[in-house]
C-alpha cells in the first residue's frame, strides 16, 4: 500500500511538472522596447512587468489556451489569445501610444494601475502632445485649457491655482510623480512649483480622493508624472526645448539628459524662463507681472526581478514681482511705491516706460525657492506587492515690500515637509484587487527675519489609514473602500513688537513691549471618508459609471490661524479657530462612448459641503471696506453650508471617411450654492452664491494633421479654436466681495510639425500658436487682479487689471 502511494505521488508530481509553461517575449512601440508593461494572464493571480529591454517572462500552469493582457500607462492596453502546445512560447507584442480610449492606464487615485474604463471615479489625462500645442506661461495653465472641469484662480501669468469643479486651494491637491506638493498653497498668490518642461503627462481626479489620500483631496487631485523614458544601454539621449512668447517676451529653454546602464536610468534636466510685464490694450504693459525662474531635476532608478526603487531630487527658485494695481487717476498709467512711511497709494510716481519692459526684476517681488528629495519603490512579493514612497521637501518663501529697505523681507517663512506613503497591493483573492495602506506628513513652518506675519509658526502631524477593494462581476466594475485620518496642529504664543530703529514689525520674545499676535493653539481634527462606485460596460467602446463619496478636510493654517498681512497678496486674512473640518458627499454620474466616428462624454456631478469655509471681504456696520493696513484689503474667513452641481460634456468628431480631419467640443458647468440661511434671510442675494466659481464655458477646435509626411515635414496639423466664456451673474456679492464678470470669446489658431531630414530622421518639433488673435480685451472671472482698483471710476470706464492680451508663441523640441 506505501508503495502504491509513493508511485501514485511521483506520477502526480511529473503530471504538475509537465503542465508547467513559460511564456516569454518582448514588447515595444514603434520597434523601441518598453519597460514596466504589466502582462497578466487573465482569470489568474499570475503576471509580471516588462524589464528596461522590453522582455518579459511568465510561468503558467494548467491549460495550453490562454489570454493575455499588455497594459501600461502611455499605451493603449492589448490582449491575446495563445496556445502554448509546447514547454514555452514566445509572443511579442508592438503597443500603439495612448490617444484617447478608455483603455487608458491611470495609476491616481486608483492605488494600481488600473485602465481608466474600470474606475468609476471622473479621471483625465493630459499627455505631453496636448500640452505641447498650446500656449501656456505655467503648468497648470497648460491643464486647465486641455481638461473640462479644471480652471486656475490667477494672479498675472506666472500664478495660477487650480480649481476643479468650483473648488480649489487646499481641497485640489497636487502631487509631482505621486508625492504632495507642499509650499504654502493656502496664499492667493502662491502658485505650483514644478517645472513645467519636466512633465510628460497630467492626471487629473475630478472630485473626492480622500480616500487614498486624505485631507486636502476634499475636490480632487492634479498628479504631474516627469518624464520616464525607454533607452537604449549605454546610448546618451536627450531634448532640448526653447519657447518664445511675443506678448510678455518670454524667453524659455529646457535641456534634458537621459542615460542607462544595464538595469539603472538616470536623468537630468534644467530649464529657465524670463519675462517681462505682459500687456493688454486697456492697461498697456501692465507693472508689477515680470518673473524669472529656474529648474533642476535629476533622478536615478534602478529596475530588478524584485521590482524597482527611484531616487530624485528638484530645485525650483522662481523670482517674480508683486503687482498692486496703483496707477494715477486721469491717465491711469500704472504708479510705483517708493515710501514706506507716508505712502499715499493714489499719490505716487509714474513708472517710467524703460522700466515697463524691462526683464530687470524691480525691487519689490517674491522669492520662492523649492527643494524636494524623494525616493518611490516597488517590492514585488509573489502575487503581491509593496509601494513605499518618502519624501523630504521645504518650500522657502520671501516677499520683499519696502521700498525704502529692499533687502528687508516683509514676509519670510520656511515650510520643511516630510511626507509618507505605504501601500500594500494584497494578491488577488477570487477576484478580488485590494490594497491597504498608510500615509500621512511632518511638518513645521517657521517665520525668519521678517516684518510682517500672517500666520504662526505652527507644528503639524498628520496620519490617515485606508482599505481599497475592486472586484469584476462579468460586464459590472466595483470598486469602493474607507479611510480615517487624524490631524494634530499646535503652535505656541507669537509674539511681535515694533523694531526701534526701522519701525517695522519684528518677532520678538515675551515682553512688555510685545503684542501677542497668535496666542497658544493646539488642536485634533478627525476625518472618515470612502467611496463606492460601479462601472458597466455596455460594450467595448461604450460604458456608464456612478460614484458615491465622502471627501474630508481639514481647515489649513490661514483659515483657522491667520492675523496679519500677506504682503505678496495685498490681503490682510484672519481667521477662526472654532472652524471645524470640511466633510462633502458628492455623487458622479457618468456616460462615456468612444465610437467610430466620434468620442462622447457627459459627466454630471452633486456635491454637498458641511462646514464649508470661505473669503469674504470685511466691512464696517456703513458697508466701507475695513481697512487694517492701508492699500491692502482685508478677508475674514467664513464657514457654512455649501452646494455644488453641474456638468461636463465632451463631443469630439474625427469621422472614419476623413482621418485627417478632428472637431473637438467641450462644455463645462458649475454653480456654487451657499447655503447658510441667516445671511440668505438677511443679505439675500448678496450672499446665494459662493466665491471663485467659473462661468460657463464652450471649447471648440478644428483641426486638421496630414496622415503621411509632406516634404520635409512629419504629419503636420493646423488648428483653430474658440474659447467661449459666459457672462457670470451668479457670484458672492456680499460686502463687494465679488462683482460680475462681462462673458466673451477668444479665437486661436496653431500649427505644428515634426522636422525630418533626408534620411526621414525627426529633426526638431515646432509648435506656432497664436492666442486671442484679435487681442480681446476681457478680465477673467477667476482674475485676482480684476479687484486691484483704489478709484471709484475712471476716465476710461474701466477697472481693475485686464489679462493678456494677444500672443504668439514659438516653440522647438530637438530630440537627439
Amino acid at each position: 500500500m506505501k508503495s502504491s502511494l509513493t508511485i501514485l505521488f511521483f506520477i502526480l508530481m511529473l503530471t504538475a511538472v509537465a503542465q508547467k509553461k513559460t511564456l516569454i517575449g518582448k514588447i515595444t512601440s514603434s520597434q523601441q522596447p518598453v519597460e514596466n508593461i504589466n502582462v497578466k494572464i487573465m482569470g489568474t493571480n499570475q503576471s509580471t512587468k516588462s524589464n528596461s529591454l522590453g522582455d518579459y517572462q511568465l510561468n503558467t500552469f494548467g491549460k495550453a489556451d490562454v489570454v493575455i493582457q499588455f497594459s501600461g500607462i502611455g499605451y493603449q492596453s492589448a490582449k491575446a489569445k495563445v496556445s502554448i502546445t509546447g514547454d514555452s512560447l514566445r509572443y511579442n507584442v508592438d503597443l500603439r501610444t495612448q490617444a484617447a480610449d478608455l483603455n487608458d492606464v491611470v495609476i491616481t487615485g486608483v492605488n494600481r494601475a488600473t485602465a481608466l474604463r474600470k474606475s468609476p471615479v471622473p479621471i483625465a489625462v493630459l499627455s505631453k502632445k496636448t500640452m505641447d500645442q498650446n500656449v501656456s506661461t505655467n503648468l497648470i495653465d497648460a491643464i486647465v485649457k486641455g481638461i473640462p472641469g479644471v480652471t486656475a484662480v490667477t494672479t498675472g501669468p506666472n500664478v495660477s491655482k487650480p480649481f476643479i469643479r468650483g473648488l480649489g486651494y487646499n481641497r485640489v491637491l497636487t502631487l509631482y510623480d505621486g508625492l504632495r506638493q507642499e509650499g504654502q498653497q493656502w496664499g492667493d498668490e502662491h502658485g505650483i512649483e514644478v517645472d513645467e518642461y519636466g512633465i510628460s503627462r497630467a492626471e487629473v481626479v475630478k472630485g473626492p480622493a480622500s480616500l487614498t489620500y486624505g485631507s486636502d483631496a476634499l475636490a480632487g487631485v492634479i498628479n504631474m508624472i516627469p518624464l520616464n523614458p525607454t533607452l537604449e544601454d549605454e546610448k546618451l539621449r536627450g531634448d532640448f526645448t526653447t519657447n518664445y512668447q511675443s506678448n510678455n517676451g518670454l524667453i524659455a529653454s529646457s535641456l534634458g539628459l537621459t542615460y542607462r546602464k544595464s538595469d539603472w536610468k538616470y536623468t537630468l534636466r534644467a530649464s529657465g524662463k524670463t519675462a517681462h510685464n505682459y500687456r493688454n490694450k486697456v492697461d498697456g504693459l501692465v507693472y508689477g507681472t515680470a518673473f524669472r525662474e529656474y529648474n533642476l531635476s535629476a533622478s536615478a532608478r534602478v529596475d530588478k526581478s524584485w521590482g524597482y526603487s527611484k531616487t530624485a531630487i528638484t530645485y525650483y527658485d522662481n523670482v517674480m514681482e508683486i503687482p498692486d494695481g496703483s496707477r494715477d487717476s486721469l491717465s491711469r498709467k500704472f504708479t510705483r511705491q517708493i515710501l514706506d512711511d507716508g505712502d499715499d497709494i493714489k499719490n505716487r510716481p509714474i513708472v517710467p516706460d524703460g522700466q515697463l519692459n524691462s526683464y530687470a526684476i524691480n525691487p519689490l517681488h517674491q522669492h520662492i525657492q523649492h527643494f524636494r528629495f524623494y525616493n518611490t519603490s516597488n517590492f514585488k512579493l509573489g502575487n503581491s506587492d509593496l509601494n513605499v514612497l518618502i519624501g523630504g521637501q521645504q518650500s522657502i518663501r520671501r516677499e520683499y515690500n519696502h521700498p525704502t529697505a529692499p533687502d528687508q523681507a516683509g514676509l519670510y517663512v520656511v515650510l520643511n515637509t516630510l511626507n509618507y506613503d505605504i501601500k500594500y497591493n494584497l494578491p488577488d483573492f477570487s477576484g478580488i484587487q485590494s490594497t491597504i495602506g498608510v500615509n500621512g506628513m511632518f511638518q513645521s513652518n517657521r517665520s525668519k527675519d521678517a516684518t510682517d506675519f500672517p500666520i504662526p509658526d505652527y507644528n503639524l502631524f498628520d496620519v490617515g489609514a485606508f482599505f481599497f477593494a475592486r472586484k469584476s462581476f462579468g460586464k459590472i466594475d466595483v470598486s469602493g473602500g474607507f479611510r480615517a485620518d487624524q490631524r494634530n496642529i499646535e503652535w505656541k504664543n507669537f509674539y511681535v513688537a515694533s523694531n526701534p530703529q526701522t519701525g517695522f514689525g519684528e518677532k520678538v520674545s515675551e515682553g512688555a513691549a510685545a503684542d501677542l499676535q497668535f496666542p497658544a493653539f493646539e488642536k485634533n481634527y478627525y476625518g472618515l471618508s470612502g467611496s463606492l462606485g460601479l462601472t458597466y460596460n455596455i460594450s467595448e467602446k461604450l460604458l456608464i459609471k456612478a460614484n458615491i463619496s465622502r471627501g474630508y478636510r481639514a481647515p489649513n493654517i490661514t483659515e483657522i490661524g491667520s492675523n496679519g498681512l500677506d504682503p505678496g497678496a495685498h490681503i490682510v486674512y484672519l481667521g477662526n479657530r472654532t472652524f471645524k473640518p470640511e466633510f462633502n458627499l458628492q455623487q458622479d454620474l457618468g456616460v462615456i462612448a468612444y465610437l467610430r466616428d466620434a468620442d462622447l462624454s457627459v459627466e454630471v456631478f452633486n456635491n454637498h459641503i458641511q462646514n464649508y469655509i470661505y473669503q469674504s471681504r470685511l466691512t464696517d456696520e456703513n458697508g466701507n471696506p475695513v481697512v487694517l493696513v492701508p492699500g491692502n484689503l482685508t478677508y475674514q474667513y467664513q464657514q457654512s453650508k455649501a452646494q455644488l452641481y453641474g456638468a461636463e460634456v465632451s463631443i469630439n468628431l474625427h469621422p472614419s471617411q476623413f482621418k485627417w480631419l478632428s472637431f473637438n467640443n467641450s462644455m463645462a458647468y458649475v454653480v456654487g450654492l451657499n447655503k447658510n440661511q441667516d445671511l440668505l434671510d438677511l443679505h439675500g442675494r448678496e450672499a446665494k452664491y459662493l466665491p471663485f466659481i467659473p462661468p460657463l464655458q464652450i471649447r471648440s477646435e478644428l483641426k486638421a494633421t496630414a496622415q503621411k509626411a509632406i516634404g520635409f515635414l512629419n504629419k503636420p496639423y493646423l488648428k483653430v479654436d474658440a474659447a467661449i466664456f459666459a457672462n457670470q451673474n451668479r457670484f458672492y456679492a456680499l460686502d463687494n466681495t465679488e462683482t460680475f464678470t462681462k462673458g466673451y470669446t477668444l479665437f486661436n489658431a496653431g500649427f505644428g510639425s515634426a522636422i525630418l531630414s533626408g534620411k526621414g530622421k525627426v529633426l526638431m518639433d515646432i509648435f506656432i500658436q497664436v492666442d486671442n488673435i484679435f487681442n480681446v480685451a476681457y478680465q477673467s472671472h477667476l482674475n485676482r487682479l480684476k479687484y486691484f482698483e483704489y478709484y471709484n471710476s475712471s476716465p476710461n470706464g474701466r477697472s481693475g487689471i485686464y489679462n493678456m492680451g494677444r500672443n504668439v508663441s514659438f516653440k522647438v523640441i530637438i530630440p537627439f
